[in-house]
Formats: structure tokens, sequence, C-alpha cells
């Protein structure tokens, strides 16, 4: 198993920039695929980005793609989610999440983390 703490949400406003940090502890990190999820107020959960084991493959929603970016740092067992020129859309609570079998769906990712709470302001 893996077990995922975020941390770096925060209150800010449009325009501006946040990096989220997903930390793991357990076993390998470099074994799982990571993905950042997010659900927004009265919404579903929905993907944001993932990135493979070795961070030479990323994929990305559309409604992000462009201004955000998702990095890892295995010999840190972290992966990131830097997130530029933010808008009000993009507020919700940020969840990491890690899968051995998966890309994209929720429904892959057996490991969760409590999830950030990422506000922007207009």
């Amino acid at each position: 198993q893996v077990q995922l703490l975020e941390s770096g949400g925060g209150l800010v406003q449009a325009g501006t920039s946040l990096r989220l940090s997903c930390a793991a502890s357990g076993r390998t990190f470099s074994s799982y695929t990571m993905g950042w999820f997010r659900r927004a107020p009265g919404k579903e959960r929905e993907f944001v980005a993932a990135i493979s084991r070795t961070g030479g493959s990323t994929d990305y929603a559309d409604s992000v793609k462009g201004h955000f970016t998702f990095s890892r740092d295995n010999a840190k067992n972290t992966a990131y989610l830097q997130m530029n020129s933010l808008k009000p859309e993009d507020t919700a609570v940020y969840y990491c999440a890690a899968t051995t079998r998966g890309w994209k769906t929720i429904g892959q990712y057996p490991y969760w983390g409590q999830g950030t709470q990422v506000t922007v302001s207009s």
C-alpha cells in the first residue's frame, strides 16, 4: 500500500499560481502512476492530470492543459501540481491518487489522499 498526503492549497486571487505537493509513503513510489483529481462545489470528482511512473508521460484535462504542470521526484517520493493563471473555476478540493494499473479513470485509482482545498477569488 501507499499513503498519500497533499499540501499547498489555499486562497488565492485569479491569475496567480499555486503548487500542490503530494507526499507518498509506504511501498515504492516509483511503482505507481500518479493522478490529480478535483471536486468543485456541487460537482462530481473529475480528472485533472496523470503522470507515468518515470514522469516521462503526462496527460491533462482540456480545462487545465497549458496552465497546469504535473511533475514528480521519485527520489523524494513526491508529486507536484504546478497551477498557473488560476481561474475561479479552478476552485475545488484537489486529491492526489496512486495506481499500478490505470491512467485517467477515477475507478482505477485505489489509493487517495485526503484532499487539499484550493479557492480562487475573482
